[in-house]
C-alpha cells in the first residue's frame, strides 16, 4: 500500500488527576481535527484495560502532507503545549502500511 501514514503513541499519565485534564484536553483536540482536517482519516484515543493512567492514540493521515497539515493546526499546536504537564512519558510510533482495508465513507 503506498497510500496513508499512520503512528501509534502511548502517553503514560502522571495521576488520575492528569489524566482526568489530559482527557477534556483531548475532547477538545479533537474538536479541531473534525471540523478542518480532511486528511485526517482516523484519529482514535484509547485507554488500554487495566492501565487507566495510559492513552494510546492510533492515528492513520491520507498521506505525509496531510501529517504535516495537522501538525501546524492550531489546536493540534495548543495540545502539544499543554500535554507536557500531565505525562510522566510518551512514546511515538511511525507506520508505514503494507497491506491492509480501508473503509470507504460515502
Amino acid at each position: 500500500m503506498s497510500e496513508g501514514f499512520g503512528l501509534v503513541v502511548r502517553f503514560t499519565l502522571r495521576d488520575e488527576q492528569a489524566a482526568t485534564a489530559f482527557d477534556a484536553l483531548c475532547v477538545n483536540t479533537l474538536k479541531g481535527i473534525k471540523a478542518s482536517e480532511p486528511g485526517t482519516l482516523t484519529y482514535v484515543t484509547h485507554i488500554p484495560e487495566d492501565e487507566p493512567l495510559v492513552r494510546v492514540f492510533y492515528e492513520l493521515y491520507a498521506d505525509r502532507a496531510a501529517f504535516d497539515a495537522h501538525e501546524t493546526q492550531p489546536h493540534t499546536k495548543h495540545f502539544l503545549a499543554e500535554r507536557e504537564q500531565y505525562l510522566a512519558g510518551v512514546e511515538v510510533t511511525f507506520l508505514d502500511a503494507i497491506a491492509g482495508k480501508v473503509a470507504v465513507q460515502q
